[in-house]
């Protein structure tokens, strides 16, 4: 459908807003750079519309002005934005775009531009899409500035998306592009990538936890003056200029910690913290402005007294993004712990817009930083083994983007910067690659210890080599950086196909010299005797010796007579529902005896719960909660396997759940409580299990109940014996 008369009006006035936000387009050739782009993006999805019925040209836009105003890169970033869509939706190619644009913004257009094909069959398209993107990166780290841009724009539009589209979206969001803003140091659109992915995963709990904020806002206001006015004194007092203002944690931040340590918002007591940013004349002379930190810091403890445990120093240690600041927690004057963050208006500008402000800070084109250096090394290394398949490089990638960093000395006193939690291994492939492969042990701060020895900070460490040492496959279970993994399985790999080949030529030849002849049944029972689950780690298996040729022979000479009489057979029917929606994506859930689904016992899902399904290989349905860990990770990783799932009724079937029991011990406790339960007629008991200790009683109970509606009932009786203090329901339960 065509643009109308009043949209082709706002699509105008817009490139003028966007002009006004774009604080580094300052030349008129980049104005008309611009231009051209906006010109062209628009004139080629004029007849496109977003699912909510807008113009499509309006995404476009909405990525620019993020790119430009919230971001901060420049004209061509911001041309880039605009033309991200152009390639993979319309009929302008590549080579058009290098042509008119050259071929610095075609690279980006490149690398933003949605692969078309599925490189693994098991991966979703979105990994490798996100691989490819990373490709990019590599050569041009704006490339994902504007990725995440993309994706903070279709998170703020995501009410137009069916819900199992959310919930693949949302996972996908918190498992890769959230970490990877945090580790560009974007904080406010981490923050909102997290919050907007909460409030369409669990609208119930972003609502409350929203709801308790508003509530106890004119008393949080009330204090945050309370503790700020003494601070705004006394920095007066010393000349210092500076804003300070006090910020609230995000809702994700405080859902995530709520679910962490087990509490309720009421007991979250840092809810905030105090932030002061200070003006120095010396901001771009580092070492000035760092000892003003210090300074400052000298300043509020003189105030209020500090938790000797909660000091954070990233201005002698930034972090790996470039993160600089002092934060330091003091005691509140009415007696709550609250945290001061401390910056100079450098630092500020690093820690909004991340590594992006770096070039800002540039002195020439050719300054190089070590932070963004640290960074494309990383991502490089990430992409470094073609080999590895999709989700295992997603795992890999979020744990090296999504980490603190810990730093050791080399006998000579180089550091060297690592992942938190780094072994001795890791090290060693960080240092040179023929290091890692030779590596036979370490001394640690003078103390021999084993590749597998977990260092920390301050360490110092001198690798030890043989040249008789070659890389073992168990090497991989201790090393954990990108790097060293990387390294160990390209060697693995070399030495696996070796042996693969040598086993099948033996294989085959012992085969032909006992005349047998194997169909794929006897094949794949024969590989099962052997516990190998394909023929490659089979014929592996041979070639490394791990299997004997007189030990096969014997086998095979077994096998002729009578070894292959008996199959596994394993067969899987496609679930079916009595009533079917026409939304093949929603799976309905009702009380047919020949339904075939299985409830997830790592979250153990109940009527009434809100739940999704998880696909499997075999087409059987896996029921998990939304609020799952495992799901989560699932949808991120194969969100096209993520369906919505509905319980129409749940008369007929019971599932089982666990609750913990906690009071204060009294007599006829057990009785009480049994007999409270009893009361609830949808309910059975299968166990009960209590304990005391010291007047306390704590205790589990199993029980089979229809839907979570009788659940909560149950626990609100239950919570009214005497002596109960507190009723919980437990997730991790074996149903049976």
């Amino acid at each position: 459908m065509s643009l109308t008369k009043e949209e082709k009006i706002w699509i105008e006035n817009q490139f003028d807003d966007l002009i006004k936000v774009s604080k580094r387009i300052k030349s008129d050739e980049d104005k008309a750079l611009v231009r051209k782009a906006f010109d062209l993006a628009n004139e080629a999805h004029s007849k496109m519309r977003r699912k909510s019925g807008e113009p499509y040209f309006s995404h476009p836009i909405a990525v620019a002005k993020i790119v430009s105003e919230e971001i901060g890169l420049g004209a061509k970033s911001i041309a880039s934005a605009l033309l991200h869509d152009v390639v993979e939706d319309t009929d302008h190619t590549l080579v058009d775009i290098e042509r008119m644009f050259g071929a610095t913004i075609a690279s980006m257009i490149d690398g933003l531009t949605k692969i078309s094909n599925i490189l693994d069959k098991d991966a979703s398209l979105q990994v490798e899409n996100f691989r490819k993107m990373l490709m990019t990166m590599s050569q041009d780290l704006r490339v994902i500035f504007i990725k995440l841009a993309d994706r903070l724009h279709n998170m703020r539009t995501l009410d137009s998306m069916p819900e199992y589209k959310q919930i693949k979206i949302c996972s996908e969001t918190v498992f890769l592009y959230a970490p990877l803003a945090h580790r560009l140091g974007l904080y406010s659109i981490k923050t909102e990538l997290e919050d907007l992915a909460l409030k369409y995963e669990h609208p119930l709990i972003y609502q409350e936890i929203e709801r308790k904020f508003k509530e106890t806002e004119e008393e949080r206001l009330k204090y945050t003056q309370e503790i700020i006015e003494p601070l705004k004194k006394v920095l007066k007092n010393e000349g210092i200029k500076f804003t300070i203002t006090g910020r609230l944690k995000s809702i994700y931040s405080i859902w995530n910690k709520m679910q962490s340590k087990g509490v309720p918002f009421e007991e979250i007591y840092d809810l905030f913290a105090i932030r002061i940013v200070f003006d120095h004349p010396d901001d771009f002379q580092d070492k000035q402005a760092r000892t003003q930190c210090y300074h400052i810091m000298a300043l509020i403890t003189d105030i209020y007294p500090h938790h000797e445990q909660r000091i954070r120093d990233w201005v002698k240690n930034p972090k790996a993004n470039g993160y600089e600041a002092l934060h330091v927690t003091v005691m509140g004057p009415r007696g709550q712990w609250v945290e001061v963050q401390i910056r100079s208006r450098k630092m500020d500008d690093i820690a909004e817009k991340g590594l992006a402000s770096h070039w800002k800070y540039k002195t020439n084109d050719t300054g190089s930083n070590k932070s963004l250096d640290v960074l494309i090394s990383t991502l490089q290394n990430s992409l470094s083994n073609h080999e590895i398949d999709s989700l295992a490089f997603l795992d890999d990638f979020k744990l090296n983007i999504f980490t603190t960093e810990i730093y050791v000395f080399t006998p000579k006193g180089e550091i060297k910067q690592l992942p938190k939690a780094s072994t001795v291994i890791d090290l060693a492939y960080e240092i040179h690659t023929e290091i890692g492969n030779t590596a036979i042990a370490a001394k640690v701060n003078h103390k021999l210890q084993p590749l597998s020895h977990v260092l920390h900070s301050g360490d110092q460490v001198e690798i030890l080599t043989s040249s008789k040492q070659a890389p073992k496959r168990e090497w991989l279970k201790f090393a954990i950086t990108t790097k060293a993994k990387a390294k160990i399985k390209s060697s693995l790999k070399e030495e696996r196909l070796h042996n693969i080949e040598k086993g099948q030529e033996a294989f085959i030849a012992k085969v032909h010299e006992l005349s047998l002849k194997l169909n794929h049944k006897t094949f794949k029972e024969l590989r099962k005797d052997y516990n190998a689950p394909s023929k490659e780690e089979f014929y592996r298996k041979i070639g490394a010796g791990s299997i004997q040729i007189d030990d096969l022979e014997k086998q095979l000479l077994k096998g002729s007579q009578n070894i292959f009489a008996k199959y596994w057979k394993l067969t899987f029917n496609k679930p079916k529902t009595k009533k079917q929606k026409k939304d093949k994506n929603t799976y309905i859930i009702d009380d047919i005896e020949n339904q075939k689904f299985t409830l997830a016992t790592c979250c153990n899902p109940i009527p009434g719960d809100e739940v999704a399904g998880f696909v499997n290989p075999n087409n059987s349905i896996i029921i998990h909660k939304k609020t799952c860990s495992i799901l989560n990770n699932l949808a991120a990783k194969q969100g096209e396997k993520i369906i919505s799932v509905k319980w129409t009724s749940y008369k007929l079937l019971s599932f089982l759940v666990t609750i913990k029991v906690e009071g204060v011990d009294q007599m006829g406790i057990v009785y009480n409580i049994t007999k409270a339960i009893s009361q609830e007629t949808d309910v059975n008991i299968k166990s009960i299990s209590i304990e005391t200790n010291d007047g306390v009683f704590k205790g589990e109970i199993k029980l089979y109940v229809h839907h979570v509606q009788d659940l909560d009932e149950l626990i609100a009786r239950v919570i009214r014996v005497k002596g109960v203090n507190n009723v919980t329901r437990i997730e991790e339960t074996d149903n049976e």
